[in-house]
């Protein structure tokens, strides 16, 4: 028994492995799409302090919010080609036939994902936040809610992205499906900084960002595998 439980489990990793690096060839292939994110999170932090008045405490209180409201519109961006492009060429339904966990190989597509456009969008941010005159101790914390807080977005982006597959106009329906539920992200990730500079701090921060991302883990794959199902149907 013990032995026919590991064996699974080394099939399912293999599977997942199998699906994960499929869609990092693809995406490196497609690097214009790839990329799109990547370009809008710099323009749009970059035009901020353009646009504002360059006092030092007024960027510092703005930064993090800009940050990470620029990271979620980034991620939403790319959210409408997760599936989309599976279901043109077929191989979703392929994928819905395979007798592995639907959930595991939608995991597997997320991760990816977010690999590819939210990976860089965290690493960056630091650059970036200096335009914001943010301390080095405040770009620490910045990244770190950002490493927390981009993989839940892409997690509860995927199941509005299964839902509005193939539904012509999608890309703004998942905007309408989605964004009440970033709030909590939103919140949680942009106010860690300000709990640090204030020095209140920021513990339940980052203790509420990673119980996200563990509620996302769970629930996430199973609905989005479920959401798939019925578009494709």
């Amino acid at each position: 028994m013990k032995t026919e439980a590991s064996q699974r489990s080394v099939t399912m990793m293999s599977i997942f492995f199998h699906q994960f690096r499929r869609d990092i060839l693809l995406a490196l292939r497609r690097r214009t799409d790839a990329l799109t994110p990547l370009f809008f999170f710099v323009i749009v932090i970059s035009l901020f302090p353009l646009g504002l008045d360059p006092e030092k405490q007024l960027l510092q209180t703005m930064g993090p919010g800009v940050l990470w409201v620029s990271a979620l519109l980034s991620t939403m961006l790319s959210l409408g080609r997760l599936f989309a492009e599976d279901h043109e060429d077929g191989s979703l339904e392929q994928t819905i036939l395979n007798p592995a966990p639907l959930s595991l190989m939608v995991l597997a597509k997320i991760m990816a994902h977010w690999c590819i456009s939210g990976l860089p969008l965290v690493l960056i941010a630091p650059i970036l936040g200096l335009q914001y005159q943010l301390e080095s101790g405040a770009l620490i914390v910045l990244t770190l809610s950002l490493l927390i807080g981009t993989p839940v977005l892409g997690l509860v982006g995927a199941i509005g992205a299964a839902l509005t597959l193939g539904i012509r106009g999608g890309n703004i329906l998942i905007s309408v499906l989605i964004l009440p539920l970033y709030i909590p992200v939103l919140i949680f990730g942009a106010g860690s900084v300000e709990a640090y500079r204030s020095g209140i701090g920021l513990d339940g921060h980052f203790y509420l960002l990673g119980a996200c991302l563990v509620f996302a883990l769970c629930f996430a794959p199973w609905a989005a595998s479920s959401a798939v199902k019925i578009s494709t149907d």
